[in-house]
């Protein structure tokens, strides 16, 4: 990532506060010209992934950052794609998955048509391994899998389901720990150093751009699935999430959330009972 410099630059000092280094401007302006608000982001995060940013780019002075940001349209998708990204991998929490099978299976078996939001899905790794995981329940055909997130290059990456035939391959063991029933290797087609999705398995899958600090609900859903997301935001605006949860769930559906998160963040714990709480999943009652 970035633009070729001449000389070496001073890294960016990760350790100062955000808000002793006058990125307000900065932010202001990002919401104002782009519509992308990262001011009720949890300080820590958004100061560490800034400073990277910074490194990246060799962006030495504030000035700078917010100049380029706001006047050069490709240095701020870059630097979308760094305060969204996220590790990622086909079935890379197989006790999840494994938990997922055991415990929401049997509901959504109850339901005659499932529709499934996957919050901040990046680059779709986990859309498709949901897509896996309902086809081999039998459920796919009549669901329907929404990935989102604010990123339109990683969304590019989704839709075109095209990853690296090693960190494919890499995922074998995490699929049939969470439960695979089949050759993995069945749903991708190797060539040369890529794996292609199998087309099947993207038929059923919307991807969209949706901004979870500034856009409202868009579908009633049976399960929404948000991990690793809520983490980096602060306590207002997680609180605000919840709520945008709660308000697009069906009754008795289910929120899956990440190890790290915490359903006490959105203070609507009274409306959910747990499903299973080793891996963070809750089920809608109020």
């Amino acid at each position: 990532m970035g633009v070729p410099v001449k000389g070496k630059s001073k890294p960016a000092d990760a350790g100062t506060p955000v808000e002793k280094t006058g990125f307000g401007p900065l932010l202001e302006g990002m919401a104002d010209k782009y519509g992308y608000d990262f001011r009720d982001y949890a300080r820590a995060g958004l100061n560490n992934r800034i400073k990277a940013f910074m490194n990246a780019e060799a962006i030495t002075t504030v000035g700078e950052l917010t100049d380029r940001i706001l006047g050069e349209p490709g240095c701020m998708r870059r630097f979308l794609a760094t305060m969204s990204m996220g590790t990622t991998s086909m079935f890379w929490d197989r006790e999840f998955y494994a938990g997922f099978r055991k415990e929401i299976i049997p509901a959504l078996r109850t339901f005659p048509f499932i529709r499934i939001w996957h919050a901040g899905c990046s680059t779709g790794q986990e859309a498709y391994s949901m897509a896996v995981l309902m086809q081999e329940e039998g459920l796919y055909e009549r669901c329907r899998i929404y990935g989102t997130d604010i990123d339109d290059a990683a969304l590019r990456r989704a839709k075109e389901g095209i990853f690296s035939l090693r960190a494919m391959r890499r995922c074998t063991s995490n699929y049939i720990a969470a439960g695979g029933r089949a050759a993995f290797s069945d749903y991708y087609t190797a060539r040369y150093e890529n794996a292609i999705i199998a087309s099947g398995l993207r038929k059923n899958i919307v991807f969209a751009n949706h901004n979870l600090v500034s856009d409202g609900s868009f579908n009633e859903f049976h399960v929404i699935i948000c991990r690793n997301v809520l983490t980096l935001f602060n306590e207002r605006l997680r609180q605000k999430v919840h709520r945008l949860f709660h308000e697009s769930m069906a009754m008795f559906g289910y929120l899956a959330l990440g190890p790290k998160d915490s359903l006490l963040a959105g203070g609507l714990a009274d409306a959910y009972s747990e499903a299973n709480a080793l891996n963070n999943m809750y089920r809608k009652i109020a």
